[in-house]
């Protein structure tokens, strides 16, 4: 007769590659499945911006630094709807699981603190990133940008990504309810995102305004992606990186902390 072993706790190792890849693909599949909403809108959205400035503005005549000013604005647009949507899709997630009381299917897998985190800030980044390529390529037949310095592209693309990503875990950890949220759009990521030189080049602003700007890590993100676009940048690039990677660094600490404690997660 053949006894039955009890059943015995699963080992995952130093690394719950399984869990992890399963919240991943979760976050993931969640956008994918309404995607006329989550990349079809935003590609809309940052065209309906190229025609406002570019074209009914007379922007389309300028020049910025002797690039085209349809050139100059496209990778700021690019950028901003990378950066838009990887701050929604890990921003929402929390606060969709708060407010329907599914937080739990987050706490009780066995994850990590830096699992978690992981999962929800690279299914952010792949929104981000997603909605981004869509983004470009519908506007390479308007605008004319191509790809200068592939490395600082991708590079300032995925750094935006992963930096408004752990932004929307911070707001999201934070918000209890939609209105908290749009706070934090209102009165964070939209200020911050206008003031960053997306529309503008840097340069023209006078004193002290120039100096805040670039206080601003918006700016670098936009700045280093436009270098990689269309060969302009307003600002130093090495200054740039370092910005993005010590930013993403604290920003990334500060979430693990926050998810290692229960942060408005645990009663």
């Amino acid at each position: 007769m053949t006894i039955a072993m009890p059943p015995r706790p699963r080992r995952f190792g130093a690394v719950n590659w399984l869990g992890l890849w399963t919240l991943y693909r979760k976050e993931v599949s969640r956008f994918l499945n309404v995607a006329l909403q989550t990349v079809a809108a935003p590609v809309v959205t940052a065209l309906l911006f190229l025609a406002v400035f570019a074209l009914a503005l007379g922007g389309g005549a300028r020049a910025v630094a002797g690039v085209p000013y349809v050139a100059f604005l496209a990778p700021g647009l690019v950028v901003m709807a990378i950066a838009q949507n990887a701050f929604t899709n890990t921003a929402s997630s929390l606060v969709i699981a708060k407010v329907q009381g599914s937080i739990v299917d987050l706490l009780m897998p066995p994850l990590s603190p830096a699992e978690q985190l992981a999962a929800l800030a690279l299914g952010g980044v792949t929104r981000g990133l997603v909605v981004g390529t869509a983004v470009w390529l519908v506007m390479v037949p308007f605008a004319g940008v191509g790809l200068h310095h592939p490395g600082f592209a991708l590079f300032h693309a995925a750094a935006a990504a992963l930096m408004l990503s752990l932004i929307g875990v911070l707001g999201g950890l934070w918000s209890e309810k939609f209105d908290h949220l749009a706070a934090v759009t209102n009165f964070v990521i939209t200020p911050l995102a206008f003031l960053s030189g997306t529309f503008y080049s840097t340069e023209r602003l006078p004193e002290p305004w120039l100096t805040v700007a670039h206080f601003n890590p918006f700016f670098y993100m936009i700045d280093g992606f436009r270098y990689g676009m269309a060969g302009h940048a307003d600002g130093a690039l090495a200054v740039g990186v370092a910005v993005m990677v010590a930013v993403n660094l604290g920003l990334g600490l500060l979430a693990h902390r926050l998810f290692r404690i229960g942060y408005k997660l645990k009663p």
